[in-house]
């Protein structure tokens, strides 16, 4: 029987946001937006979710009088993405 793919990670948003940070390591929220063409709002939500659970950090700074929200990937993120990918693999029978 196979193993069951990660819910956090299973999760199209989710999963192109992971995908972003394991090969940039951090970015904003605007980066992250247009890689993933989502709405704010949605990211915004999807990145609580990653957030909540240990995969990524969230820092909220000001540059001047703008917000900046920036996103880096844990190694907890990272262990899980790297896990994904595995599970993921043996569905396909690589």
């Amino acid at each position: 029987m196979l193993e069951e793919l990660n819910p956090v990670l299973h999760s199209q948003l989710r999963l192109a946001v992971m995908s972003v940070l394991m090969s940039v390591g951090e970015a904003d929220f605007v980066y992250l937006k247009e890689k993933t063409e989502a709405t704010a709002g949605n990211l915004s939500v999807q990145l609580d979710k990653l957030s909540d659970a240990g995969y990524i950090t969230i820092e909220k700074t000001f540059e001047g009088k703008r917000p900046r929200t920036l996103c880096r990937i844990t190694p907890v993120g990272r262990a899980a993405f790297e896990a994904y990918v595995e599970v993921l693999k043996k569905y396909l029978h690589l």
